[in-house]
């Protein structure tokens, strides 16, 4: 299970410095990430809001008259879950975003949770277990189980990899926007709640 982010929207993106988009459009967020991964997923992120990067300089003030009006970062993605064994992967689907990442505790509680649509995503809650069903673009059905007694120890390890993501955020905005580094780094702690406790209990 690990953080992921959209790439599609970024073909035309010339800002700064980003990474040739992945075949399947599929940015995974972790601290391993190179400086032109994150600066895909920061564009990703202010080419979603529709956020103006230019004069690069002045991105914090940018930043912060976006969030008058929009309180918080949304971005395309959510967690995708792989299954090792047969190579079968549930994506996030349209309109679920990063910033819902930690619904997926709701699992635990056996909860139904919002994984978009475009492609559908269905939970059946089995003794102990919960499995996910997608079909993908071929139509094929993709499907996945995961044993609830596992779901903390994955959630956690997303929680590790996206506070490393964070952590290369700050290199690369200090070194890309340095005055605007600090906001944005408290910017995408806050929007999409990286650093706070998990709180699996």
């Amino acid at each position: 299970m690990d953080a992921v982010l959209e790439t599609h929207g970024t073909a035309d993106f010339t800002a700064w410095p980003i990474a040739e988009p992945a075949e399947d459009g599929i940015l995974a967020l972790s601290g391993r990430m190179s400086p032109a991964e994150v600066g895909t997923a920061m564009a990703v992120i202010f080419s979603y809001g529709d956020i103006p990067t230019a004069p690069i300089s002045d991105l914090h003030h940018l930043l912060d008259r976006h969030l008058a009006d929009a309180e918080a970062l949304i971005a395309p993605g959510g967690l995708r879950v792989m299954d090792t064994a047969t190579n079968a992967e549930i994506l996030p689907g349209c309109c679920c975003g990063l910033e819902n990442w930690r619904e997926w505790r709701d699992v635990l509680h056996r909860q139904a949770i919002w994984l978009g649509h475009d492609p559908d995503t269905d939970l059946e809650y089995l003794a102990g277990a919960v499995r996910l069903r997608q079909e993908s673009g071929s139509r094929s059905t993709h499907e996945v189980e995961i044993q609830l007694d596992d779901l903390p120890a994955l959630l956690t390890t997303v929680h590790l990899r996206l506070r490393g993501f964070l952590s290369l955020v700050g290199q690369w905005a200090s070194e890309t926007t340095p005055r605007a580094a600090d906001r944005l780094v408290t910017v995408l702690d806050e929007s999409f709640e990286i650093n706070g406790s998990l709180e699996l209990g």
